[in-house]
């Protein structure tokens, strides 16, 4: 995972993070919007990076927990999207030992996030997300499919491992939808989505 962070903070120049955050977070989250909480609520954005996802979860009115362990993303983000309901905290899965002090969330969201994860740290990852995820709660999660970027490192992922992993820790899924990437370039090379929406039940 350190030399994942490490990359995205050499990538983190002033270009890359203007397309990061002028992503519209309605078309990205489009194939699970209408199961996104209505009335205010928690919601732990996993892997925040620049803020956009939180900037618009706080702006629909919710608390924001925005966890994102690479310095050269968090402080521009937390430039870009000051707000009183974006609590900023520098974090990292598969342990989430920092985020998991601040109780359970009605919404864990990893958008982007899961494909970083190796295998021999999955199930660890899991259970800190089931521990955060409150009961009747959503974890929604972004599992892409195909190459990442050089010094970014991308691990294969299995939907039906994901949601069997899940499964054991209490989660029902809820959808799950495959989606082609919104961004041209990603699409030229091949990536694709799959977005998982889980409830924990048990």
């Amino acid at each position: 995972m350190n030399d994942i962070l490490r990359g995205y903070a050499e990538a983190a120049t002033p270009e890359l993070i203007a397309r990061f955050d002028e992503l519209d977070c309605r078309e990205i989250y489009a194939p699970v919007i209408d199961l996104l909480p209505v009335a205010a609520a928690r919601v732990a954005d996993i892997g925040s990076g620049t803020g956009r996802d939180a900037a618009w979860f706080a702006e629909c009115g919710h608390d924001v927990l925005a966890v994102e362990p690479v310095a050269e993303l968090r402080e521009p983000g937390m430039r870009l999207h000051p707000s009183n309901k974006i609590t900023w905290l520098d974090d990292s899965l598969p342990d989430l030992a920092k985020a998991r002090r601040h109780s359970t969330f009605d919404l864990v969201t990893l958008c982007g996030v899961w494909h970083h994860i190796d295998d021999e740290t999955k199930q660890t990852a899991m259970e800190s997300l089931s521990e955060m995820t409150a009961t009747e709660g959503l974890l929604i999660m972004s599992l892409r499919h195909g190459p990442a970027p050089e010094g970014r490192r991308a691990f294969p992922i299995s939907p039906t491992e994901t949601t069997g992993n899940a499964a054991r820790l209490g989660f029902t899924l809820v959808r799950q939808v495959e989606v082609a990437s919104i961004q041209a370039g990603n699409r030229a090379m091949g990536v694709h989505w799959t977005w998982i929406a889980l409830r924990k039940t048990g």
